[in-house]
Order: C-alpha cells, then structure tokens, then sequence
C-alpha cells in the first residue's frame, strides 16, 4: 500500500464517526458562569487516556479536541497555560481525548499514539503551533503527507515509522470509536469541548475566563 492510500484510507474511518464535529468560530467574550446544580455525566477514565496531573486532584477537566481546530491550537497556545497551573498545582486532573474532524487528525492521533506516553502531549503541541505547516484546512499544503512526515521528523520519527502510525488499525478504530462515544453519550458536536466534574463548561475566550471559572468549581469544593 502506497502512502498516499494509507491517508485516503482515513476517510472511510472518519465517516465513522457521528456527527462530525466543528470548532468553535471564536467570539468575543466568555460566559463564567458555573452550570446549575444538576449532576453531571459519569465519565471512565482508562489507561488508554493521555493525562496531565495527579488522579487524586479535586476537580477532573475533559477536553475534547482536534489537531486540526485553529480554535484547540488558540487555546493551547493562550489558555491551557493558565489551566496548566492548576494541574502542577494538584488542583486539576487533565483528560486530552481527539475528537477527529477529518481523517488527517486520525493520521495525527496514530502519529501521536506511537511516541511514549511521556511525548504524548510534546508532540499534540507541536501540532497546534505548527497546523499552518501541515494542516490541509484554512492552509496551502500541496502534501499532507510529506507535511505529516515532517512533523514526525521533528519529533524523531522516520517516515516509515510515520507511515506505520498512521496505518495503524488499532489505533484508527479506537479514536474513532472514542469519537462515536464523545458524540452519542455526551453530545460533543464541536472543538474543543471541556467537561469539568462531568459538566460541560462554558465557552472560554480568554485565560481570565479560565481562571475565574475554575476558582468557582474550586471553591465550591471548600
């Protein structure tokens, strides 16, 4: 199979899943409202998930994403450095799980997948501040793939092992299947979506937004 199979390949996968998402078009302002008393939905956390902090912490957050979504890459690079402080703090437990918007964050996931879990969310980095170099929505790029391959070369990957991950069966089933979960059980129709102590939390649009609605789930934890 030549690699350009290997990325159409995808598209059959990423059909699977429902209800494809969208990101987010970005809007002024954020909402910090807490959501009302009701109790949240009941999420599993597995050995499969890639997360950040200690298990123990007072509050779990859940983010839904795509290495495709400018709005995931916007946050990455101006919010989750706020979020990020709260998880070194031992305050939050971070769950990252890819809900793919097209085959090519499949592609990406089984690339991601195939590093040490310890290079897991270096390498999901490096995909968002990088997307105008690889990523085929919103960008000029003639070859996905040789796109793809140089990320991984960064990453230490050769193309072949890139290739591998991105053939990689397992993984494609299983990232689409997490999707198919994320849209039927939780109704997760866009990216990124956050659930914190199993709430959907609301929009966020700034780092301030982050932190003040984090401080509120914290302290009704007092």
């Amino acid at each position: 199979m030549s690699r350009k199979q290997v990325i159409a390949g995808l598209v059959v996968l990423a059909l699977i899943v429902l209800g494809v998402a969208a990101y987010v078009v970005m809007a002024p302002g954020g909402n910090t409202d807490l959501a009302s008393g009701e109790p949240g939905y009941k999420f599993t956390i597995t050995a499969y998930d890639r997360t950040l902090g200690n298990p123990k912490a007072p509050v779990q957050v859940i983010e839904y994403a795509a290495p495709t979504c400018p709005v995931c890459a916007h946050f990455n690079a101006t919010m989750f450095p706020t979020m990020k402080q709260y998880i070194d703090a031992g305050k939050i437990y971070y769950v990252f799980r890819v809900m793919p918007l097209s085959q090519v964050d499949i592609a990406a996931e089984g690339m991601a997948r195939c590093l040490p879990a310890d290079n897991y969310f270096e390498f999901i980095d490096l995909l968002f501040r990088n997307q105008a170099k690889w990523d085929p929505d919103g960008h000029d790029i003639p070859d996905v793939h040789a796109a793809l391959v140089d990320m991984g070369r960064i990453a230490g990957m050769s193309a072949d092992q890139v290739d591998k991950c991105i053939g990689d069966e397992a993984t494609q089933k299983k990232t689409s299947a997490i999707a198919e979960e994320a849209n039927k059980t939780y109704g997760v129709d866009s990216t990124p979506t956050f659930f914190v102590d199993g709430q959907r939390s609301p929009y966020f649009a700034t780092a301030n937004d982050v932190k003040m609605y984090l401080d509120q789930v914290l302290a009704r934890k007092k």
